[in-house]
């Protein structure tokens, strides 16, 4: 449970925090009250058939993940987390209201056709669709926006690195971010979703565009209380430099055991020597001459030929997070950070194999009710057959989505902190994309002459079960390939501590200039 702690600074605090937290609930909330039923509507009001909408949806899905690695670069290096979000609430907002627009203007969509039909010969125009694409394209960007900084900017209210209470304090909003970013999740997927087939797509779509308003008004309400930690220098030109410098002194022979060997460090930096790991980058901060090197201020004369050793190390933890973060592509005595993904891709898997065996069921009762000509068709079979499905995915996701987010916050420097929080998005986003392209694949894929492919729109003439079974052999092999990684990876950053050890060794970051915050406690 977090308390309020006592600030010396009156901003900041769980005030604030409270505020972004509802920001993000009711953005998630209202984005995915539009497209979890969103196949529905591609379908019924312009005409696409189902494999078609499905592509559509799993690019709106990959642009949606995308975009926050992109604002989460611009915000830590350029514009700052506040106005992106700002500018997420305020461009998704429009792209939201556009969209309902196309619900009241006739002219925006074709006439309706029957779900998941083949026969539709209603086909949209080219204008109707560009303007569906700027819609969803809009509220992509915007997406990315929000969740680009939410997280990183909810930590900013809660900055004293070098303070375990800290630790506890970080821990316990990253779970309660979670809970209510899950609930949200849920409460649209079936309240929303409900309105959105008994009241029809006018006041479907604009509930969401209500909740947009009150996600906005929220956020931009709190404005005067907010922690807002400018945008720090350009850590993918840092990035750049190691590599430069590194490339520049090749020739340069490194020896461990040399204690004479000079390293350019940080003032105050507890890093004054480069790890063994990755050790050709650490020619980057290896000192040749003194005189050369240095200015009388001690920083580099040259700083594409000499970078300091938090500069080498920092790109040394990027480059050893990805293998892990490929794998989603989809010490406390709690369970550790890389066992929970591990456990989270298993399980994923599992729920795949799972859902081929249902859907194999549902269509041998379709076939067996005479009623594989029509997909529309009502059949004795109870939706509770999903629920272990969701129960698995659901945890999958819990442990999955929390252990990546907090392993790559955990291990990453705190200069890319709106980064770390969105490489598990930009992973589902490389994962929308592979799905698209399994689609496209599949799709043409014919067992024979006469017979409908896997992903038919005739859902009980398709074999669904079979592109099941295929994406629980990928997931599969991804967990074996994640096991490789994890092994190759080594121990976590403070061993098995998570955040607390990242605390420990983040006390020399100069991030929290902005804020003097005294946390009393924690409960």
């Amino acid at each position: 449970m977090i308390t309020e702690p006592l600030l010396s600074n009156p901003k900041g605090g769980i005030t604030a925090l409270l505020f972004i937290i509802a920001n993000e609930a009711l953005e998630r909330l209202a984005s995915f009250g539009l497209s979890t039923n969103m196949i529905m509507y591609l379908t019924g009001e312009y005409g696409m058939d189902a494999a078609s909408g499905a592509q559509i949806l799993f690019l709106y899905s990959a642009a949606g993940n995308f975009m926050p690695i992109i604002g989460a670069f611009l915000a830590d290096t350029y514009v700052g987390r506040y106005p992106m979000i700002g500018f997420g609430c305020i461009t998704s907002l429009l792209g939201m209201v556009l969209l309902w627009l196309t619900t009241i203007i006739p002219e925006a969509r074709v006439p309706s056709c029957a779900q998941f039909s083949s026969k539709c010969n209603n086909e949209a125009t080219t204008p109707q669709l560009l303007f569906l694409y700027f819609c969803l394209g809009l509220m992509s960007i915007g997406a990315g926006g929000i969740r680009s900084c939410s997280l990183a900017f909810g930590a900013d209210q809660l900055r004293k690195r070098d303070s375990l209470k800290y630790a506890g304090i970080l821990e316990s909003f990253f779970s309660w971010y979670y809970v209510i970013s899950s609930a949200s999740v849920f409460i649209s997927m079936t309240c929303l979703v409900y309105i959105q087939d008994a009241l029809g797509w006018k006041v479907g779509f604009g509930v969401p565009v209500v909740l947009m308003i009150l996600s906005t008004l929220s956020f931009f309400l709190a404005s005067p209380i907010y922690v807002k930690p400018k945008a720090k220098a350009n850590w993918l030109v840092g990035f750049a430099r190691v590599l430069v410098a590194s490339f520049r002194k090749r020739r340069i022979e490194l020896c461990s055991q040399n204690p004479d060997e000079l390293y350019h460090h940080r003032k105050g930096s507890a890093l004054v020597v480069p790890s063994e790991r990755i050790r050709f980058l650490n020619r980057a901060c290896v000192i040749t001459n003194p005189e050369e090197d240095l200015l009388p201020d001690g920083r580099a004369s040259d700083p594409w030929c000499l970078c300091t050793v938090d500069q080498v190390e920092e790109l040394k933890a990027l480059i050893k997070v990805i293998p892990i973060w490929s794998t989603g592509m989809g010490k406390p005595t709690r369970l550790g950070l890389k066992q929970k993904i591990g456990l989270g891709i298993l399980v994923s898997a599992a729920s795949m194999a799972v859902l081929a065996i249902i859907e194999r069921v549902r269509r041998e009762t379709a076939i067996r009710e005479g009623i594989s000509d029509n997909p529309d068709a009502a059949m004795h079979m109870s939706a509770m057959w999903l629920l272990p499905f969701y129960f698995l995915l659901g945890f999958s996701e819990a442990m999955n989505g929390v252990g990546q987010n907090e392993f790559f916050y955990t291990e990453l420097p705190k200069s890319m902190s709106s980064v770390a929080s969105n490489l598990f998005s930009i992973g589902l986003s490389a994962a929308s994309l592979v799905a698209s392209f399994i689609v496209s694949v599949v799709r043409g894929f014919i067992s024979g002459e006469n017979e409908e492919s896997w992903v038919s729109s005739n859902i009980n003439k398709g074999h669904y079960d079979y592109y099941y079974w295929l994406l629980a052999t990928l997931g599969f092999a991804t967990f074996i390939y994640y096991l490789a990684c994890s092994k190759a990876y080594g121990p976590c950053k403070g061993g098995q501590g998570g955040i607390a050890g990242d605390v420990r060794e983040g006390s020399a970051d100069d991030d929290d200039d902005d804020v003097d915050d005294d946390y009393s406690s924690l409960s």
